[in-house]
């Protein structure tokens, strides 16, 4: 990272921003260039590796593209905010963004599918009582992004 004075190394903070982010851009592989897509999330720690869940349709060109490459890049960011000056290249923005890569895999298992689209729910409700249907479940594909490169830059 070239601004290392900006660098966030501490893995509870960037576990705050992403519980803070409302949007995670997924950057999958297409023959054209990336392909990137802004989805609504659940995350989590596990077994020391974070993961996030997506949900989305049972077909389309997303999961076409995923299960030719499942090998992922995602980015989040927070905290905007434009600093104006008296000559333009005095202006400055802060914001807080995470950066990493993983490996997607389709959730299957009902039972698993019900606790990711609780995870999904609590994020963006801050509601942690929501309860699914073997129905509901069924009805939507869930995906699982199991992070191997996380990394961190904030500017305040």
């Amino acid at each position: 990272m070239r601004r290392q004075d900006r660098e966030i190394t501490d893995r509870e903070r960037l576990n705050e921003l992403i519980l803070a982010c409302d949007c995670c851009r997924l950057g999958i592989a297409c023959e054209n260039g990336p392909y990137i897509v802004p989805l609504n999330f659940g995350y989590e720690e596990m077994e020391g590796h974070g993961v996030f869940y997506f949900h989305c349709a049972k077909e389309g060109r997303k999961l076409a593209l995923l299960r030719a490459n499942p090998h992922v890049g995602f980015e989040l960011d927070t905290n905007h905010k434009v600093i104006a000056a008296d000559q333009a290249c005095g202006y400055s923005f802060l914001y807080s963004s995470v950066i990493g890569c993983g490996v997607i895999t389709v959730v299957g298992e009902t039972t698993a599918k019900k606790t990711a689209l609780t995870k999904i729910m609590e994020h963006c409700s801050s509601r942690h009582d929501w309860a699914f249907t073997n129905t509901e479940a069924q009805s939507v594909t869930i995906l699982r992004l199991d992070v191997t490169e996380l990394t961190g830059k904030e500017h305040r």
